[in-house]
This record gives structure tokens, sequence and C-alpha cells, in this order.
């Protein structure tokens, strides 16, 4: 048997743990387990670490049973790497290894009057005015906010601070500590690629940021140690791979873009709702994009970087439609619904439940449905869902073009949305330009198992050109003319500015959250202090 390399992917909704032969890339065997996520109060998500903990067991036990079904020895398995949401924040205890908090989901708005007040103290009011060093604008969407909100409204936290027993860190700091040996020696780290989504790194220097800390008010001591994307962070203590090293990392876009053998400046992919472009060098946006680190293929290597276009909603709104308006049985209902009305009848959906992301950076907008008329069904709805996601994508490709200077030829596609055959041809129209799918669909997964598998020390797979697995395509060709593209586009636009200004955070809107104990919760701003 050809050696194995397997990946823990873990994902807002479900975790997964998939094995692949690290020769052929082909798919073994794999399992998922869902998550829930618990919604406290409007705006806010979280979910129980300990609850991610026991899908990721469970995945590792199902999958290696599997394995055993298939006659495969799970002693061929070399490697693990881990792929996570990024920018969901956890602290816990790392005498007692208990989380002090749920973790605060990356799509979580409580901390929008910090964002606001911050940048109301900023030079020029500039939401931007970090993104020197980050990369990144000043929002709710990166831990830095949700760690200063944990350490603002938790007591126990606050204790493990002031005690020295606190740990912060993404989902793959929390998964690898914990199958490291959690309270008992577990490696408290990150890799490049999550760390970048904190606020708190500096991309250029590829290290904690000193002055982005003190502007934050976050004690440097409880912060990870930073790592390549592909070395041996230490090896498992429990479960049926006890022993096995984990020896890759990346947050799961970054995996999806070297799952997508985005090895080469200029190559582009889009996961749902993430759009990534391959850079050798840390580019500036000037048209709303991120500027983020893709991954850094082992310690002495080079950081390699990405513009990204992040949308807040896409697969989650088709699970809005499922369980908030009982429109759809299942989420795969969509694509039958959308077939039979075959256009929206002038039907536009912005998803903005929770604000608008890349290139707007706009919290105060929420989500609007507007073009109803009499004639407007759940048909009609389920179409202008799709298209919503593929407008977004739109917006995101066309600053992309601008800033890159080098418009993308075609898109290379992955993700669980690319199931969808009717949303990946209106992709392909929507954009004008040839939609491309690997006929695998993992390639998250794949891209952490690559990383993994390549680390020093276990060296089962390589990510040289002449050794990367060979992937077969399809292609999705524009089916309607630019023409009318580019008017959906614009009716797409139109409501988009619709959407703008809706919320607030006046006080006289929003009642004071509180504890179950009555105790105030606040979402008040850090003290002033110079922008680094």
């Amino acid at each position: 048997m050809d050696p194995l390399v397997a990946a823990i992917d873990q994902g807002t909704s479900s975790t997964r743990f998939l094995v692949f032969n690290a020769k052929t890339a082909e798919l073994i065997s794999h399992h998922q387990v869902e998550i829930k996520q618990s919604f406290p109060q409007e705006g806010w998500v979280e979910v129980d670490p300990k609850e991610i903990m026991q899908s990721v067991y469970e995945c590792l036990e199902r999958t290696c049973e599997k394995l055993g079904r298939l006659g495969v020895d799970v002693a061929d398995i070399k490697a693990v790497g881990v792929t996570n949401q990024r920018e969901t924040t956890l602290v816990w205890d790392k005498e007692t290894g208990e989380p002090l908090y749920n973790a605060i989901v990356w799509l979580d708005l409580r901390t929008q009057t910090t964002v606001e007040s911050l940048i109301h103290k900023a030079p020029g009011q500039d939401k931007n005015h970090l993104k020197h060093k980050t990369g990144l604008p000043i929002s709710t969407y990166f831990s830095a906010l949700k760690l200063r909100w944990l350490l603002d409204n938790v007591e126990e936290v606050r204790r493990a601070v002031r005690g020295g027993r606190a740990m912060f860190g993404t989902v793959d700091s929390w998964i690898i500590w914990c199958l490291t040996g959690g309270s008992n020696g577990g490696v408290h780290c990150t890799d490049v690629s999550n760390a970048s989504r904190t606020m708190l790194f500096n991309i250029h220097s590829l290290a904690w940021d000193p002055e982005l800390c003190r502007y934050f008010d976050i004690p440097m001591e409880i912060l990870p140690q930073v790592r390549s994307s592909s070395e041996i962070y230490g090896w498992m203590k429990s479960s049926s791979l006890a022993g096995v090293p984990i020896s890759g990392c990346l947050g799961d876009q970054s995996a999806a873009l070297v799952g997508q053998m985005c090895f080469q400046e200029g190559q582009a992919k889009n996961t749902t709702p993430h759009f990534e472009y391959a850079s050798l060098c840390p580019l500036q946006s000037d048209h709303g994009l991120l500027t983020t680190v893709a991954y850094k293929l082992g310690k002495d290597e080079p950081a390699c970087y990405a513009l990204e276009g992040s949308v807040a909603i896409a697969g989650a709104m088709v699970r809005w439609l499922k369980d908030n308006l009982g429109i759809l049985k299942s989420s795969s209902e969509i694509e039958k619904l959308a077939a039979a009305a075959g256009s929206s009848h002038g039907c536009y959906f912005v998803p903005a439940f929770s604000g608008l992301y890349a290139p707007y950076w706009e919290p105060s907008a929420r989500g609007i449905i507007c073009g109803l008329t009499q004639f407007t069904n759940k048909n009609h709805l389920a179409f202008a869902a799709l298209e919503a996601v593929c407008f977004q994508t739109r917006e995101i490709l066309d600053a992309m073009n601008q800033d890159s200077g080098v418009p993308l030829t075609q898109l290379q596609v992955d993700g669980g949305m690319t199931s969808n055959r009717l949303l990946m041809q209106l992709q392909a129209d929507i954009l004008s330009i040839p939609v491309v799918l690997p006929t695998m669909s993992e390639t998250t997964a794949l891209g952490a198992a690559m990383v993994a598998g390549a680390a020093e020390g276990v060296g089962v797979w390589s990510l040289s050109p002449g050794h990367l697995p060979h992937v077969t395509y399809e292609k999705y060709e524009p089916q309607i003319n630019t023409e009318e593209s580019e008017f959906r586009f614009a009716r797409w636009k139109k409501a988009v500015q619709r959407s703008m200004n809706w919320e607030t955070t006046e006080p006289s809107c929003t009642a004071p959250a509180t504890t179950g104990a009555g105790k105030k919760m606040k979402d008040s701003p850090p003290p002033a202090r110079a922008a680094p």
C-alpha cells in the first residue's frame, strides 16, 4: 500500500477527517460530523470548543474503523494536517484544559460598536489605518476584537490571564494543542496563514507585532507560537493514530489554494465565499480586498501571499432559506427549485445578514430581497439566492482584476456549493469567463494533507511541479451575452446600495445585553491608543 496522509477539516458547520493516498491524491476514506452553532443574542454566533474536539475524535475513530473494513492498515497514515475555519476565537486554561468561554465564530457581530469607535478615533477615520502592517481593515471579522471582548467581559478569562494560565488560539491552535497532549504538554502553536487573520500579526516580519498588541491591549504571553504551514508541530498522543505527526496547518482558504495547485503568481481560486489570488509578495489592495499570508511551505521557505475577497454569507444563505423560511426541505433542493424558475424574474437577494464584507466592509448593511411582484414565488427566490453568490464573486473578481492588473481568463472553483451545476453555470454567465471545477472536490482537505505529507521529517509527498498529482477538470463556458450579464450585475449593485446603512448602534435602539446573573455585557472600545 502506498503511504497515506490524513487531514482534519474543521469548518463552521461540520468536522471531517479524510485520508488520501500520498502518491495519487486519491481519497481513500472519510467521516463527517456536524456541529451546532448557538446564537445567544442577535448577531452573536458561538460554538462549544468541547463539541469541536468531540467531533474531531469521532471523525478520527470512525474513519479508522472504515479503513479497517477496507483492509487498510492505519499504520500507513504517515502524517496528519489541520485545516480550519479562520478568525474564530478561543481562550482556554492551559492547566485544566477547559475552555473559558464558547468559541466566538468568525461572523459574530458583537464587537460592532468597538469597531465603530476605533474607526472614529483613527487618523482620518480610516478603517484601513492598520492595513500597512496587517493587510486588513478594522472589522468584526478578525480575531483581535473578539479576543478583546473576551478580556473585557468574561471574568474567568481575566483571572486566567492574571494567573498566567490563559491560552488564546484560533481553531487550529485548539485542535493541535488538544491532540498533542493538552494540559499534559500540548503544543501551543499556529501557522502563518491563521496568524495573519488576527490583526495582531505583522505580515511583513511574520511575527506578532508588539505595537498592534498594545493597540488592542492584548497580552502577548497568551498568543501561540507562529510556525510555518509545513513542519512537524508534535505527535498525536491518543486515539488510533497515537504517534503520528501533526505536520501541516493551513486556514481553510489557504488549504484550498494549495489543493488547487496554486503555486504560481497570478493563479486564483474561489472557494465560496472566499476568493484568493496568489502573489509572491504582499500586494496592497486599493479596491477593498485583503492582503493575507497564503502559506509558508517549510521553516526555511519564503512566505507566499494572497489577495483575498471574503463575503460574509454564501452557503449559509441556502441554510437560511431552509431553516428560517422553510421553502427548502434540504439544501440540495435549491438547484431543482431554481431550475424550475429559470430566472429570478427581476428579484434580487442581498444576503448581508452580518453586514457586507469585501469589497465594501460595511457592517451597517443588512439583508434585503427586492424587486418582488405578485408573480414572485419560492422558485424565483431560490434562483435569486444562487445569483447572489455569483454577483458577490463578480464584485470580488472585478476588484482583483483592478488590483493585480492582470485580468483572470478563467476561475478555478471548489467547495461544497460546486456540486450545484446550475450555480456553476450561473457563475460562468455572470463572470463572462469559464469556470473550472476539479473532479476531485475535496481540495481544502487535500491541501492540508499535501503540506503535512511534504513536511521535513515526513517527506511522503512532493510539492515540486513535476510531482504534483494530476487533477482533471470540468469546464463551464458562459452561455449568455455580455450585455445581459452586465445588466443583471448593475441591478444587483443597485440592490446592494439599498442594503447599506440599515443598522445603527445608537444606544436608544439597542437594549443592554446581560448575562444570566444580570451582569451587563459590554462592547466598549479599548482605551484610546496611538495607532502603530
